[in-house]
Formats: structure tokens, C-alpha cells, sequence
């Protein structure tokens, strides 16, 4: 079974990430128009009526604008937490609310969708709830986690454990200290419910690294406090310094915020 990941934004304007075979897929979260979404996938040779499920990391407003209308208008059915659930019906930001599509998930409860098992677990930010997926299919385990306030020994349970992570680097820390954003923005960045610096995933990433790891993508960039250069290089270093060489022991990218990324296949 060759699997393929995508992602189709990834930054604060909007995330929306696809993983899946030639048959079928699953979005995780879907924070950007749906004319994109149909787009880009149709550009990668994938229908919508091809998505299994749209998979909701947590209800602000870059990860759901489009879930009420890809449950609502496509059927497709929207998994969240209860909390989650609760909180895009509450948002402003999703115009139709659901019923039908909804499916209510448990962290650390694993749920099948078709060939793929998939785990939600507890990632710290200041949502109304908040998940990281893994998602094992084959003998690959991939692990997404983003909007990541601290690291805790949950996610680095299954960030040890998986073959190719998605993880939040959202902020470098001087351009955000230095930056223009009001003194209450920048604190709930920096809080243990906010948002991971380069440094600390760089730092993560080396203190978890096992030859079992693939692909690393780093997502969630900041527009004003960030760039992918930059992301890319201070985990880069990071690595080096642990004896770690990108693109020989693992493939390191950084996601582009507004524009779709490569297509890449894991092969069984």
C-alpha cells in the first residue's frame, strides 16, 4: 500500500493537511476555502468524494472555517472531541454548523478508517480542547501535532515511536521579541498554552531522534515571527550538532504557509 502525504497550507492564515492512498484520504483539519482545498487536491489527481473524514486538531478558526461546509454540503464526516465539537458549533467562523457529520472521538482511544488506525492524544494550547493525531498504516506510523504550548511526555510518546512527524515550529524567539506584536500577544505566544520556537522543537527533535525516523516537516509558521529558512536551519543545526545529517539520516522540511507542499510517498 503506497501512502502519500500533502499539505495544502500550514501557518496561521490557515492548515489543512492530506494524507492518503490512491483510493481514498483524510484531510486533518481544513482551515482554508474550499474552492483551494478542491483545487489542490484535484492538481494531486484526488476527488473530494475520495475523502474519508476530515480529522480536527482543535476549533480556532485557521483549523475549521471549512469543516461545516465539507460535513454539511460533501458528507463527509468531521471527527473531533466533544469539546472540540462544541466549540465550532459556537464559532463564528463556520458558517454551517453540523449534524449529521459529526463524530465524536476520545484521546487515547484508537479509531480504524479504513486502513488506517488512528489515535488522537492530548497536545497543550488554549482551544477549547486539543489533539495531535497518530495515524498508523502499514508498518508506518506518522504523528501530526501542531498549536503545541509545551512539550509533554505524551507527545513524545508518539513523536519516538513514528516514522514521519509533522511538528509546530511556530516562532523564532528574536524575531518575536523584537517584532510588533502588543505585549499580551507575544506572552500568549510564549506561554505553556501557546505556541513551540524553533529552538524548543529544534532541542525536542534532537533529544527524541531514533533511526526510525523519516520525514520531519515542521508546520505552523508564523507569518510575522518566522520564516521556513530560518525554521529550517535552526533545527537543522540543532541536528548537526547531535551527529544528525539532513538529508542522509532523515529528509527535514519546512511547510509553506499559504502554498502547497511536494507530495510525498511512503512506500510499503
Amino acid at each position: 500500500m503506497q501512502v502519500r502525504f500533502l499539505s495544502l497550507a500550514s501557518g496561521s492564515s490557515g492548515n489543512c493537511y492530506f494524507i492518503g492512498t490512491s483510493e481514498y484520504g483524510i484531510l486533518i483539519d481544513a482551515g482554508i476555502g474550499i474552492r483551494t482545498i478542491k483545487k489542490i487536491l484535484k492538481d494531486h489527481g484526488i476527488d473530494l468524494c475520495q475523502i474519508m473524514a476530515v480529522l480536527v486538531t482543535h476549533d480556532h478558526a485557521d483549523h475549521i472555517k471549512m469543516v461545516g461546509c465539507l460535513g454539511e454540503k460533501y458528507n463527509i464526516p468531521i471527527y473531533a472531541t466533544e469539546a472540540v465539537h462544541d466549540g465550532i458549533a459556537r464559532s463564528r467562523y463556520v458558517e454551517e454548523k453540523l449534524y449529521a457529520s459529526k463524530r465524536i472521538i476520545f484521546k487515547e482511544m484508537p479509531f480504524a478508517i479504513r486502513d488506517f488506525e488512528i489515535t488522537p492524544f492530548e497536545v497543550p494550547h488554549d482551544g477549547s480542547d486539543n489533539v495531535g493525531y497518530h495515524i498508523v498504516f502499514g508498518k508506518h506510523r506518522f504523528t501530526l501535532a501542531t498549536d503545541i504550548g509545551h512539550l509533554t511526555p505524551i507527545i513524545e510518546k508518539y513523536m519516538r515511536i513514528s516514522n514521519h512527524l509533522v511538528i509546530e515550529a511556530n516562532y523564532d524567539v528574536e524575531m518575536l521579541t523584537h517584532g510588533s506584536y502588543p505585549a499580551f500577544l507575544k506572552e500568549r505566544i510564549v506561554s505553556p498554552t501557546g505556541h513551540l520556537s524553533n529552538k524548543e522543537t529544534a532541542d525536542f527533535l534532537c533529544s527524541i531522534f531514533d533511526v526510525c525516523h523519516r520525514n520531519i516537516w515542521l508546520c505552523h509558521l508564523s507569518r510575522d515571527n518566522n520564516h521556513p529558512e530560518l525554521a529550517f536551519k535552526t533545527v537543522a543545526l540543532a541536528l548537526r550538532q547531535y551527529g544528525i545529517c539532513v538529508g542522509k539520516d532523515v529528509n527535514l522540511t519546512a511547510l509553506k504557509r499559504t502554498n502547497p507542499s511536494d507530495e510525498y510517498f511512503f512506500e510499503e
